[in-house]
This record gives structure tokens, sequence and C-alpha cells, in this order.
């Protein structure tokens, strides 16, 4: 599975945390709406 992400490896337990901590921070407040999609690339190749 790792090979078929253009990062070329799976994504780490820390970053997928760091992008739930900024969606649930006031930094995101006014994000409404909008999938995040954590996939190293995958989505686009």
């Amino acid at each position: 599975m790792e090979g078929m992400t253009p990062m070329g490896r799976m994504g780490k337990p820390e970053e997928i945390a760091s992008a739930v901590l900024r969606l649930c921070s006031d930094e995101a407040s006014f994000v409404t709406g909008h999938p995040l999609v954590i996939d190293g690339g995958a989505t686009i190749a």
C-alpha cells in the first residue's frame, strides 16, 4: 500500500493528529463543511 501513494509511505499518527488538532482549534473557526483528505496524495495519483 505504501507504494501506491506519491509520498511513498504511510502517514504517521502524529501527522493525522496534527490535522485533527488544527480543525479543533480556533484557527479553523471559519472552516465549515469541507472534507480534509489526508492520504499522501493518493487521491490525485
